[in-house]
């Protein structure tokens, strides 16, 4: 069962009910931050001890379901219990191993953090987690230029871990904003800097909630406080999206659509190459005009012409992967007559 986004307070009359009448109750503590306040609120309200687990023992499952074989058993989660791929995970093994399951669904957070900034629900992509490894910050920075291609906000949530020999770890927006500039540095593609428009939602459901809107410079130097914390990357905004954004947020600047710059990849290539292919054509045609027997190699330059040309109308009819295919056999022909001539047109300036 879920407690929705509100802990404890947040468990339903019939929730309340049935954990009552269980004969074992689990309460987990990875997919989102429980404070002990909210644990002996439950122990209060229960007038019973309910047990914390950690993320290797739903996982593991086996306890739970041993336990489940011939007693009543409760698996308290936060939001809504199915939105974890885990708690899915541990309800299908029940089913195969026969033990009936009931699901009492609750608030999600991820649902809520969409409403409470306003923004259209059916106009988000693809969410992503950000961890604090590195590696995961590409995987983010590529989630976001995927769905500002298609005009869709990204909805990022952030690392959260708790181990009970040390205090609960989050992953605050300032890190990473940085992580995603750092990978912006390195791949190029102009989808993130100081001025991408971002919504900051934290602690979303609690007493302190706090939403934030404006550029990534400006909320770079804001401190947001304990998390939980998820940052949503803007992609095309309705008017209305916009005006709730100025509204229900604390907006420190206007709202902003980042897919109006954005181009795919093979755009940026072949807007990048087809310039120079053009310049080293032009470039080798002055170095074979003054070989007599040249006429073949012209017949080549004509052909690279031909592609070059093809790449930009494939361009222009949005036909991507055509279009960097022609840019491919334009370089190519150039470089198997600089290879034959011994001159790399690619390094000749005029």
């Amino acid at each position: 069962m879920g407690t929705g986004i509100s802990g404890y307070r947040g468990l339903s009359f019939d929730a309340v009910d049935t954990l009552k009448k269980c004969d074992l109750v689990y309460i987990e503590r990875f997919t989102s931050a429980l404070s002990d306040s909210d644990l002996h609120g439950l122990n209060s309200i229960l007038a019973r001890e309910v047990r914390p687990v950690q993320r290797w023992f739903v996982e593991d499952g086996r306890e739970i379901l041993e336990a489940a074989k011939t007693k009543q058993v409760a698996l308290v989660t936060y939001g809504d219990p199915l939105i974890a791929t885990t708690h899915s995970e541990l309800r299908s093994r029940a089913a195969r191993n026969s033990i009936k399951t009931v699901v009492l669904h609750a608030a999600s957070g991820l649902t809520s953090i969409m409403g409470e900034t306003g923004l259209h629900v059916y106009k988000f992509g693809r969410m992503v987690t950000m961890m604090s490894e590195p590696q995961s910050a590409v995987s983010v920075y590529n989630t976001i230029l995927e769905n500002l291609l298609a005009g869709s906000h990204t909805l990022i949530l952030t690392e959260y871990s708790h181990d009970e020999s040390k205090e609960p770890f989050f992953l605050d927006p300032a890190s990473l904003f940085k992580m995603l500039l750092d990978v912006e540095h390195d791949q190029k593609h102009q989808i993130f800097s100081d001025n991408t428009f971002a919504v900051v939602a934290s602690r979303v459901g609690m007493a302190d909630q706090r939403i934030t809107s404006g550029k990534v410079g400006s909320l770079a130097k804001i401190d947001f406080g304990i998390g939980p914390h998820s940052v949503i990357v803007t992609g095309s905004l309705h008017f209305t999206e916009a005006e709730a954004i100025a509204a229900l947020t604390v907006n420190i600047d206007g709202p902003a659509d980042n897919s109006q710059t954005v181009k795919r990849i093979s755009v940026q290539m072949v807007e990048r190459y087809a310039p120079k292919a053009k310049q080293a054509v032009q470039q080798m045609r002055d170095v074979v005009r003054q070989d007599a027997g040249s006429k073949g190699m012209f017949e080549v330059l004509d052909n690279a012409e031909y592609y070059i040309a093809d790449a930009e109308r494939f361009l222009h009819q949005s036909k991507f992967e055509l279009a960097v295919l022609s840019i491919g056999y334009a370089e190519g022909l150039v470089d198997a007559l600089r290879f034959q001539k011994g001159i790399n047109p690619w390094e000749i300036r005029g």
